[in-house]
Order: structure tokens, then C-alpha cells, then sequence
């Protein structure tokens, strides 16, 4: 029997499919010129999240500056650049803020072609805008590759529509990495808007977040969740109520990266997908401890 399949998965014929459909695309990535620096989205965590001109600006880079959100996977796209770590992570070594945009700037004087590459969408609580502000005092020329944002994609990944007909009109998009301080969020405020919440960066600071939703005036029964290492092959998902969240959250381990969602959107999880609330879902297959 002839054929190019090598294998019973029909990988390689699946490999000539897609490349026939890029081939169709028509897609001609823009050129990343010495000297430029682009701000790129990696997405929520699976590779196949990325975005075409991503790709292709990786392919292209000879300077990576990454987060630690970006998969390896995803790192090794960059195979003729020079990797700077520059971390990001909560509560483990990072560079600072104004050290990253230094080094965007120096590695652009020196006619490199720099990636600075970050998880989710750089303009979605990436700090993007603060380092395109940064390279544009410099004069240094920059473009921004948009990526598939963390809190919209955890939630598609999971089974709850961010937006649905005759439940929502808006959902609101908030951090809660500044919690209980000075600088924090007016929770309650957010609470009386009736709309659902996406938390990013709010694991630190859940039972405080939490506590002061309830504060605003959402009933103890609202509808909760967190979806941890959305996309990845790490991905958990543990629905409750706003009122046990914290609780279920602690007791089943749940950490960042996460993103927490509160609102009716959440229900529509079970009807979607077939699980019961308070379950905690590892991989989309099932219940796990």
C-alpha cells in the first residue's frame, strides 16, 4: 500500500494538510529588523495558542527576552537566540520591572533583533504598555503581537462562555495581585455590577478578594472557580461558590498560575460539560483528590 502516513496516528499526513493550509493562508510575516524590539503574546500556555506572526517572530529573533509563564516549548521556537530570563513569577527570583526595559533598550542600541516575550496578551496585566512607553522615550522602534489572553482562554478551555446571551452583558477583567492594599480594586463596586468577574494574579490574595465581593453584595451562592495552568498538560479546574472558594481552594492545593471567575458564566460548565460542582478536573478527563 503506497502512502506518505509513517504511523498509525497519520502524523505526517496531518503535517501535509497543514501545510497546505498555511500555504492557502497566504501569510507573509513582516520582517523584524535589526534594532526593533516586538512585544509578543505567548497565550495562556499550549503552543498551539500561538499566533502566526509570533511564530514566525521567534523564528527570526536573535534575542529572547521571555517570562516564566512561556512554555520551553514554546522558548525553543527561538533556536538562534540569545535567551534572557527575566522571571515575572510571584514570590520567586525576577528581574525588576526597570531592569527589563534597560535591557530592551540596550539590546536594541546594539542592532539586535529582540522578542520580548510574555504569557497571555502583553497588553492584558503584562506590564506591556509600561515598556512600549519605556521604548518609545528611547526612540527605539517597537511593534506589539497581540496573544490569546490567560482569563478568556482558561475559561473557553474549560467549558464557560465568557459572554452568554440572557446571563451577561460585560465581563470584567481585574487583578487582584494589589489586594488589601493602598492600591487595590473597589471589589465592592465591581460586585454591584451584577457582571462576571476574571481575576488574574488573585490566588495570594483569594480570601480577602472573595470576602469583599461578599461585603458588595454577591450572594454566597454565586457560582465560583479556579482553572489552574490553563491549556497545559497541568490544567486543574475546581468549581464552587463564591463563599466556599477559598476553602475548596486551599484544601485541594489549587496555585498559580490561575485564573479565578465568579459569576453565573460558571454554571454553564456543568451543563456543558457534564460535572458536578465542587469537582476538581485534572486534564479534562474526570474528577481528581
Amino acid at each position: 500500500m503506497s502512502g506518505a502516513i509513517s504511523d498509525k496516528s497519520g502524523k505526517d499526513s496531518g503535517n501535509t494538510a497543514l501545510q497546505q493550509a498555511l500555504g492557502r493562508l497566504n501569510f507573509t510575516p513582516r520582517p523584524l529588523e535589526p534594532g526593533h524590539v516586538w512585544l509578543a503574546g505567548a497565550g495562556p500556555g499550549d503552543p498551539g495558542c500561538l499566533t502566526l506572526e509570533v511564530l514566525a517572530a521567534l523564528a527570526e529573533a536573535d534575542a529572547l527576552v521571555y517570562d516564566a509563564l512561556v512554555s520551553p516549548d514554546v522558548v525553543a521556537v527561538a533556536a538562534n537566540a540569545e535567551l534572557f530570563y527575566a522571571g515575572k513569577r510571584g514570590g520567586q527570583p525576577s528581574m525588576k520591572q526597570e531592569d527589563i526595559t534597560a535591557l530592551l533598550v540596550r539590546l536594541a542600541r546594539e542592532g539586535r533583533r529582540v522578542v520580548r516575550l510574555k504569557g497571555g496578551d502583553p497588553y492584558i496585566f503584562g506590564r506591556g504598555g509600561e515598556e512600549a512607553l519605556a521604548l518609545a522615550r528611547e526612540a527605539i522602534p517597537f511593534r506589539v503581537l497581540s496573544g490569546l489572553t490567560s482569563g478568556l482562554s482558561a475559561l473557553a478551555a474549560t467549558g464557560m462562555p465568557a459572554t452568554m446571551r440572557g446571563i451577561n452583558k460585560a465581563v470584567i477583567r481585574a487583578t487582584g495581585h494589589a489586594a488589601g492594599t493602598d492600591e487595590d480594586i473597589d471589589w465592592a463596586t465591581l460586585a454591584r455590577t451584577g457582571q462576571p468577574l476574571v481575576i488574574y494574579m488573585g490566588m495570594a490574595n483569594l480570601p480577602l478578594i472573595a470576602a469583599s465581593l461578599l461585603e458588595g453584595g454577591l450572594p454566597p451562592s454565586t457560582p465560583a472557580a479556579i482553572i489552574a495552568a490553563a491549556t497545559t498538560p497541568k490544567e486543574r479546574t475546581l468549581v464552587a461558590t463564591l463563599a466556599t472558594l477559598a476553602e475548596e481552594a486551599a484544601a485541594a492545593g489549587m496555585g498559580a498560575p490561575a485564573i479565578v471567575a465568579i459569576g453565573s458564566i460558571v454554571s454553564l460548565r456543568a451543563a456543558l460539560r457534564g460535572l458536578a460542582v465542587g469537582a476538581v478536573d485534572a486534564d479534562g478527563e474526570g474528577a481528581t483528590p
